[in-house]
């Protein structure tokens, strides 16, 4: 008993400074994202058909991109509009950037990432730009310039049904911040826990010895571990905050930051049926090269 009650202790004990530290950055975050989605959402898809429309070759991949990473939606959310572009006759290199650059981050996830620090803010956004530009070129180098097609939206229903419907606008954005919380809440609690758990029983010494020191090893494993690790945005934080305070290189954490949204199970799944096994294929092995040259860039420039 004495023994479970110091480790329910301690965990309280770091559990506590966390969401002292890190509720804040969750909180505004819902806010602002579910404003955005509420009230933004149909400006920014507007917007980005009208990219199609005026004519700017191979630049409007750039504010293809950006659209992405305002875009509130989720990957699921994101295809069926997508399809709707391609429906309506935007290139396929638009389409690829916008899609890739909305799995890796949107508005909310920015203000989580906040509490890392703003050095990795800004290497979060710069690496997410430049992951959806590169992207969109691939696509425009090897499909559209062969006409040849990359994603096939046959398989799904072009039209989204909204939940934001209410008539009364105050009512609306309470319901989007109460989905919102339902949704990331128990994911961000979870990294918490998770992360006060590594904090009483793994030593720093081996935190460093696996993300540290050697770093090019540390960007290797953040990558592998991405890949089953990540399930929620809001739920890593806490874990790379913790991560990078015991010796993570930034490098490291740049490409957990990618492997990780761009492998979640649900956005590997919307993309397999738009994308079939062979592009599905290749879609991977951009997203390991392209995390693993970021995490290798980022430590020999940081």
């Amino acid at each position: 008993m004495e023994l479970i009650k110091r480790e329910l202790i301690y965990l309280w004990y770091y559990t506590d400074i966390q969401l002292r530290q890190l509720f804040i950055y969750w909180l505004i975050g819902i806010l602002i994202g579910s404003f955005i989605s509420v009230f933004a959402k149909d400006k920014i898809h507007k917007i980005m058909s009208e990219t199609n429309e005026k004519k700017w070759g191979l630049f409007g991949i750039v504010p293809a991109c950006i659209l992405g990473i305002i875009s509130p939606l989720c990957m699921y959310g994101t295809i069926p509009i997508a399809a709707s572009f391609a429906k309506k006759g935007m290139r396929e290199d638009y389409i690829a950037s916008f899609c890739m650059a909305s799995m890796l981050l949107n508005p909310q996830l920015i203000i989580y990432s906040m509490a890392l620090g703003n050095k990795m803010v800004v290497i979060r956004i710069v690496c997410c730009i430049f992951c959806g530009i590169v992207a969109g070129l691939l696509v425009y180098i090897f499909y559209h310039k062969n006409n040849k097609k990359y994603f096939d939206f046959s398989k799904f229903d072009e039209k989204v049904k909204s939940r934001d419907t209410d008539n009364n606008i105050f009512i609306r954005y309470l319901k989007n911040v109460f989905r919102n919380i339902k949704a990331t809440g128990p994911y961000f609690f979870i990294g918490i826990i998770l992360s006060s758990l590594l904090q009483i029983h793994v030593p720093e010494d081996m935190m460093i010895n696996l993300f540290g020191g050697n770093k090019a090893w540390g960007v290797l494993m953040a990558a592998t571990i991405g890949v089953p690790l990540y399930v929620c945005g809001g739920g890593t934080i806490p874990l790379l905050r913790d991560w990078l305070r015991r010796g993570m290189s930034m490098g490291a954490a740049t490409s957990f930051m990618i492997t990780g949204p761009a492998t979640k199970i649900t956005n590997l799944g919307a993309l397999k049926i738009c994308l079939g096994l062979k592009n599905f294929l290749i879609y991977i092995i951009y997203i390991l090269i392209f995390s693993l040259l970021s995490g290798v860039i980022v430590n020999l420039i940081v």
